[in-house]
């Protein structure tokens, strides 16, 4: 071999390097010790990220089951509850555009363990105020003195029962407790920490969906995703489980004589310790954010997601190829990302699919955000259950079911290899037949409590009108009764009273905790019988009819929250794969930022502005201003509560169906596209090889000019 020549060899191997983003040859086929240190800080990731999942969804799953509880004891309405609920998409809304798009260009899993250290403080911040407010103090009759002195119910016109002492001190006791009475407002201690729960949720999901996607193979992408989002359900089991063990509890645990608290947790009136799975959950919250702190800034990606030329990713997006780069070799400034800020919003908006599926959820999920908020409220005031027994049902039954739905949209994306229409057709399906179902729920409700004066008449022979409501009736008219007063009482003939005064009974007896009314003039008066008509403190039960509507609510709403969570998968795997790869961070940040401001802000308030107006009983706190809402029309709260949810359900299986059409539209173009470029490429071929098969022609030597004429 020549010098030349060696030289030549030499040049070509010095030059033979790999683009950029490619592997070497040593990486192509890269040593099993590797390929496990790579799987493993995955893997290592996957449960990292799991378990913040099960602490966010653990805090936020608590939290709705404490909706009633906080109410109960700031005395506040639902709609400012949903104000409180709301607070937590507040917190996402100041920071997510921001967190999603430069958090994707710096440490991801550092982020993500800084923003978890932030969750758990304010979440340990929401149960501050149970340690700084006086004790909770229920409207409860009792005696004035011990039993010796029996003071009757009914304060009669014409006798003046109480002593002096007794009118001296309850006047002195209400300056006093205006004075208190302030400490209601500390409310606001649970908005901020919940606003500061959002602040440090933010990039939990945008950036550590992303990283995930990133870094695991096309196949396993939705598998992983579909474990995350599936231990993400989990949490909120706990979270009502542990709002369910915490509501049986009364509130002041630890600080009171329990022996002294008169009511018991069936009691519309009782609070139970809803500051306690606070506590828990903030120390959960810390203590996920340890792995990401020892996490790489990116992984070597996957041999197949390097070499995946024509996937469907790729088939559907029509711009130009971009080449992405890992992060670990961007170098880019903060500046030249921020020029960037704009035209990459712009590129999003302008993808017809993702703007389309990003209205039809939005849409969808104001009707989850409502529905799920007001559950537990809905099941204690159209069923009659109690608060423990509701987060119980909840937690237990209805959210596995979501779990399951979820878990299961994700086996059958990976099974089947669904392609962008398929997943669009899950979504779309699971969607339909969900809220199908969710129409028999109207059916399966509950009539009203028999309440004199409220929703029937004191005779207890008809529902009275909204013109009609009276507490005052002949029967009571000579006692001295308060309005603003809900201490209710069940009479012997099955029907509630607002109080033992609206009842007209005259005497009482304490043994032990139950207080028993005798000689109640209103009991009499709706009774079919003669007797000594007698009243115990609390609320009648429902009927038994009610308990076995309870049952089949169950039963339906568990198969329409399979259904419904059925198309989650298919759902995420369609918004994953119909953008950029290197807009991926930013358009899930844009798309969590829709749901916070969109549905997850305004859907609670709403829903509680809604519920508000079928109250039939207000509670009024100490100096007069109203409270929470004591009583609740089941007509109106059933059809307030599953209409809306149903009517914004409908709008976003149009709006999905729009979903599915797009695609298909795109993909019928891409199609005809694909068959113009190959005609043509055919077509400029064979002109090809005609014009060669001329030139050799021409150049053949034994060709000249006019040989065939000669010939």
């Amino acid at each position: 071999m020549d010098t030349s020549s060696k030289e030549n060899i030499q040049f070509f191997c010095k030059n033979s390097v790999q683009p950029v983003g490619r592997p070497s040859f040593k990486t192509e086929y890269p040593s099993s010790e590797g390929k496990q240190s790579c799987c493993g800080e995955l893997k290592v990731f996957l449960g990292g990220l799991s378990f913040v999942y099960f602490a966010k969804a653990l805090a936020e799953g608590y939290l709705k089951s404490t909706i009633t509880q906080i109410e109960r004891r700031f005395d506040i309405s639902s709609s400012l509850v949903g104000v409180i609920d709301g607070s937590f998409e507040i917190g996402n809304l100041l920071v997510i555009t921001f967190v999603s798009y430069f958090g994707a260009k710096l440490h991801r899993p550092r982020i993500i363990g800084a923003g978890c250290l932030i969750m758990g403080m304010g979440t340990l911040l929401i149960a501050m105020p149970q340690f700084f407010m006086e004790q909770y103090r229920y409207e409860k009759y009792s005696p004035f003195s011990n039993s010796t002195l029996s003071i009757s119910p009914c304060l009669l016109e014409s006798s003046s029962q109480l002593p002096v002492s007794v009118v001296g001190k309850s006047q002195s006791k209400i300056s006093d407790e205006c004075d208190v009475d302030a400490s209601s407002s500390m409310w606001v201690y649970v908005f901020l920490g919940n606003l500061l729960r959002g602040l440090g949720e933010t990039p939990i999901q945008p950036l550590g969906i992303a990283y995930l996607d990133d870094f695991a193979s096309e196949d396993s992408a939705a598998f992983y995703i579909g474990c995350v989002q599936t231990v993400a359900i989990i949490g909120p089991i706990f979270g009502f489980l542990l709002g369910s063990l915490c509501a049986k509890l009364y509130v002041d645990i630890g600080f009171v004589d329990l022996d002294h608290v008169t009511i018991t947790p069936k009691d519309p009136q009782w609070v139970g310790a809803w500051w306690l799975g606070y506590l828990i959950a903030g120390i959960i919250s810390l203590l996920a954010a340890v792995p990401f702190w020892c996490l790489p800034k990116s992984l070597p990606r996957p041999q197949s997601r390097e070499d995946s030329n024509s996937s469907e990713k790729s088939k559907f997006i029509t711009d130009d190829h971009i080449k992405y780069q890992t992060h670990a070799e961007e170098k880019g400034k903060i500046m030249e990302m921020a020029r960037d800020f704009v035209p990459s919003l712009r590129s999003l908006f302008g993808n017809p699919v993702y703007f389309l599926y990003l209205c039809a959820s939005t849409v969808q999920f104001n009707s989850l955000f409502g529905m799920v908020t007001y559950k537990p409220k809905y099941i204690e005031q159209q069923y009659g259950q109690s608060s423990s027994k509701a987060n119980f049902v909840i937690g237990l039954i209805n959210i596995p079911a979501v779990a399951l739905g979820i878990f299961s949209g994700g086996v059958v994306m990976k099974k089947f290899r669904l392609s962008l229409c398929g997943a669009a057709k899950l979504y779309l399906g699971s969607s339909v037949f969900g809220y199908l179902l969710f129409l028999s729920l109207f059916a399966l409700g509950c009539e009203n409590s028999d309440v004199a004066g409220l929703t029937v008449s004191y005779q207890g022979t008809k529902p009275v009108s909204h013109q009609e409501r009276a507490l005052f009736s002949n029967c009571n008219s000579r006692c001295k009764c308060s309005e603003t007063k809900w201490e209710p009482m069940c009479g012997d003939n099955g029907i509630t009273y607002a109080s033992a005064c609206f009842a007209g009974c005259q005497t009482s007896n304490m043994s032990g905790k139950d207080i028993i009314f005798y000689n109640c003039t209103c009991v009499g008066t709706a009774a079919s019988k003669s007797g000594n008509f007698s009243g115990v403190v609390g609320r009648c039960q429902k009927d038994n009819g009610c308990s076995k509507m309870f049952l089949y609510f169950l039963v339906i709403s568990v198969i329409t929250s399979y259904t419904l969570s059925l198309g989650g998968i298919p759902g995420y795997i369609l918004l994953l794969r119909c953008i950029k790869p290197q807009l991926k961070s930013f358009a899930l940040g844009i798309y969590t930022l829709a749901i916070r401001v969109l549905a997850g802000i305004p859907a609670p308030v709403y829903f509680g502005v809604l519920i508000d107006t079928s109250c039939l009983k207000w509670g009024f706190k100490r100096c007069g201003s109203r409270g929470s809402c004591r009583l609740y029309d089941s007509y109106a709260f059933r059809y307030i509560y599953l209409g809306l949810t149903m009517i914004l359900g409908t709008l976003s299986i149009f709006l999905s169906t729009a979903v599915l059409l797009t695609l298909k539209k795109n993909c019928v173009s891409k199609r005809r596209s694909f068959i113009n470029k190959r005609d043509r490429t055919m077509v400029s071929t064979r002109f090809r090889k005609e014009n060669c098969a001329t030139s050799d022609h021409l150049l053949h030597p034994s060709y000249w000019p006019g040989k065939e004429t000669r010939l």
